[in-house]
């Protein structure tokens, strides 16, 4: 693994605008950036990332299965008593997954150590699946590389492939896809799925989470008052768990992308739960829940709210100091402590390598660099290569 430099594409700022990724650039800062790029072999990539990929997705869905009809679980992951049967339902039944992202601290010639599972609503899809695929595609059309370089990278291939499957199951449903307002880079995720599902067949309709509203029959409605029967959300579960319309969600008669299990999967109260279900697993980092002992002897950790996102409310403590802290709208639900894992530097910048699951399946990496030892939304992405 190695961080190359190399020169931009002419262009490739206006080009991107066509594209439809106005959101390279945000808040004056680069989000995508192709000075660099980062060079994996074939077996990093297979052996050292794939493959623990595919092991600890199914080591968390098998705690997932721990946790549904356990009371005393679900009270750890915080999720409201009123919901428990129906996500109960949602798992027992079966209910498909799209996609999801492991969070993994790897360096050169180390061990993958996951550190969350972003389950339900992972970002930077169409950078990966799409923009730096492009990107290579380009580069080895100017001469920079041989047209035997490659990339880990099956994510829209897999994307529509998934889509098409889940259509058979939802026969000639209407796909509604949702997200919030003023979030330019959700926005374009849902744009991206849209596009990949609209390549499998299916039809879709975009609502923001804000105008969706109920029907006279209490079903979910969109602006046009077309009943909600199928639906992508980029939105959290723990978010609209405690929505005023929440109480709608369990006799809504929505088929959900992400289903309602991954409320489990995309908890930060998952890690201390895969540490017992499986200690000193080698692609796995201690952690515990705030208030276990254990933790009082730990002298390198990190504290995470149990729903935090994009590095919020997230502090780093090392031999009594705390180098890192952020602050944000999470902590109430609690904390979790996880062993302080440094992500490797490359230059100035800490790397994470952001793994993708298309269903159950390792489809690609994104990576993501920034001056902080935490990963954040606006942490940039650079692109890679297999040499």
């Amino acid at each position: 693994m190695y961080r190359r430099r190399t020169a931009e594409r002419p262009g490739w700022r206006q080009q991107a605008e066509e594209f439809g990724f106005g959101f390279h650039t945000m808040y004056g800062e680069p989000y995508w950036d192709e000075s660099a790029y980062y060079e994996f072999t074939l077996r990093e990539i297979e052996e050292d990332l794939e493959d623990p990929t595919a092991e600890l997705h199914r080591m968390c869905l098998a705690a997932v299965d721990r946790v549904v009809g356990d009371d005393a679980q679900l009270e750890r992951f915080q999720i409201p008593q009123r919901y428990r049967k129906w996500i109960g339902r949602s798992w027992e039944s079966g209910e498909q997954s799209l996609y999801s992202r492991l969070d993994l601290a790897y360096s050169p010639g180390g061990v993958a150590k996951l550190l969350e599972n972003n389950a339900d609503t992972p970002t930077s899809l169409y950078e990966s699946g799409f923009w730096q695929w492009l990107w290579l595609e380009d580069k080895i059309k100017d001469g920079t590389f041989a047209d035997t370089i490659d990339q880990f990278n099956s994510v829209q291939e897999k994307v529509v492939d998934r889509f098409r499957l889940l259509h058979r199951r939802h026969a000639d449903a209407l796909l509604h896809v949702s997200c919030c307002r003023d979030t330019a880079e959700d926005r374009g995720t849902v744009q991206y799925l849209q596009d990949c599902a609209s390549e499998a067949g299916i039809q879709t309709e975009f609502v923001y989470v804000e105008d969706i509203g109920k029907d006279v029959k209490g079903q979910l409605s969109d602006t046009q008052n077309q009943v909600i029967s199928w639906m992508f959300k980029l939105y959290p579960w723990e978010f609209m768990l405690r929505e005023p319309f929440g109480k709608l969600l369990p006799d809504a008669s929505v088929g959900w992308l992400e289903p309602p299990w991954k409320a489990i999967l995309s908890n930060k109260a998952l890690l201390p739960l895969l540490w017992e279900m499986y200690p000193e697993h080698p692609n796995l980092v201690p952690a515990y829940f705030e208030d276990d002992p254990r933790c009082r002897g730990m002298k390198r950790y990190v504290r995470k709210p149990i729903f935090a996102r994009e590095g919020c409310n997230v502090s780093i403590h090392i031999d009594g100091e705390v180098t890192h802290a952020s602050d944000g709208p999470y902590g109430e639900e609690g904390f979790i402590i996880q062993e302080y894992v440094p992500l490797p530097r490359f230059d100035d910048s800490y790397t994470l390598i952001g793994s993708w699951l298309i269903g159950d399946e390792p489809a690609g990496i994104s990576v993501r660099e920034d001056s902080s030892a935490v990963t954040q939304d606006l942490s940039r992405y650079l692109p890679h290569v297999i040499a």
